[in-house]
C-alpha cells in the first residue's frame, strides 16, 4: 500500500444513522417496563370513566352516565372549540396528556442515565436524535391509541350504552388521533429538549400542554379577533378534537396536514436547540 494515499473513512448515510439510532431507541422502549404501564392505563382509564358513570351516588341512586353511545369515549360527537363538559374531552385525546408524560421519562432517562453524553460523543447527529425520539415516542403514544379503544369500548359495552354510529365517520376519527400523535410526539420532544435539565418540570409541562388549557386560551383570544380563527383552531389544537363521530375524508387530510407540520417545526426547533448548546 503506498504509504503516501490517504485514508478515507465515508460518514455513515442518514438513512443509515436513522436506522442505527431507530434500532437502539425501539430495542429501550421494549425492554422497559413503562412502555407496558402505560399501555395499560390507556386501556384502564376509559373502561373506569364508563363504570365509574353507572355507579351509585350516597342516596343509592345511579349517577348520571357520562355518555349515550359507547364511541362518545372515543371521539366527540362534532368537532369542538370550546369545552362544555369533561365528557366533550373525555375521549382518546387523553392519551396525548398520559403520553406526554411517557416522553418525558422516556427522554429525561437518557440525560439522567448519562446516555446522550456517551451518545454525542460517538458523533451521533442532533437532527438524528430529534428524528428517532420523535418516531418512537409516536409509536409509542398510536399503541397507546390503540389499547386505549380496547379499553373504552369494552367499558362501553359493559356498562350498556348504544353501538350504533356512522362507521366511516369513526374510522377516520381513530385514524385521524393516531396520526395526530406524530405531530404530539414531535411537540413532547422538543418540549423535553428544552427542559432536558428539569426532569419534574418537562413532566409538568408535557401534562399542562397535554390538556390543552393553553392552547384552548389562545384559540379562545384569536377567536375574538379579525384573523383566520378557523384555521388557527384547528392548527393550535393540532385538529385532535376536529376527529370527530361526524368526520369525513377531510377531517383525515386536515389531521394529516397538522401533525406534519408539527413534526417538521418541532423537529427543526429542537435540532437548532440541541446544536447550538450543551447536551449534557
Amino acid at each position: 500500500m503506498d504509504a503516501n494515499k490517504e485514508l478515507k473513512f465515508e460518514s455513515p448515510s442518514f438513512s443509515k444513522r436513522l436506522k442505527g439510532m431507530l434500532g437502539v431507541d425501539f430495542y429501550r422502549l421494549f425492554h422497559t417496563p413503562m412502555f407496558y404501564i402505560f399501555l395499560a392505563i390507556a386501556a384502564i382509564i376509559p373502561a373506569m370513566v364508563s363504570a365509574m358513570t353507572m355507579m351509585p351516588d350516597q342516596n343509592g341512586n345511579t349517577m348520571e352516565p357520562l355518555y349515550s353511545n359507547v364511541w362518545q369515549i372515543i371521539a366527540a360527537s362534532e368537532p369542538l372549540y370550546v369545552i362544555n363538559t369533561i365528557a366533550d374531552y373525555a375521549n382518546m385525546n387523553m392519551v396525548f396528556i398520559f403520553g406526554g408524560i411517557m416522553v418525558s421519562i422516556f427522554i429525561g432517562h437518557d440525560y439522567r442515565s448519562g446516555y446522550v453524553k456517551q451518545l454525542f460523543t460517538t458523533h451521533a447527529k442532533k437532527q438524528d436524535y430529534m428524528m428517532s425520539k420523535s418516531i418512537v415516542c409516536a409509536f409509542a403514544m398510536m399503541c397507546m391509541c390503540i389499547t386505549y379503544l380496547l379499553g373504552g369500548v369494552a367499558g362501553g359495552v359493559l356498562a350498556g350504552y348504544s353501538l350504533e354510529v356512522n362507521a366511516s365517520s369513526l374510522v377516520i376519527a381513530i385514524l385521524g388521533k393516531i396520526i395526530m400523535s406524530i405531530g404530539w410526539a414531535s411537540l413532547y420532544t422538543f418540549l423535553n429538549v428544552i427542559l432536558r435539565r428539569y426532569f419534574g418540570v418537562s413532566i409538568a409541562a408535557s401534562f399542562f400542554f397535554g390538556t390543552g388549557i393553553l392552547i384552548i386560551g389562545v384559540a379562545a383570544v384569536v377567536e375574538n379577533l379579525s384573523l383566520p380563527a378557523s384555521f388557527l383552531n384547528i392548527f393550535l389544537y393540532g385538529s385532535s378534537v376536529n376527529a370527530c363521530l361526524v368526520s369525513n375524508i377531510g377531517t383525515l387530510f386536515v389531521c394529516i396536514v397538522v401533525s406534519v407540520a408539527w413534526a417538521v417545526i418541532y423537529n427543526v426547533l429542537g435540532t437548532k436547540i440541541l446544536s447550538k448548546s450543551d447536551v449534557y
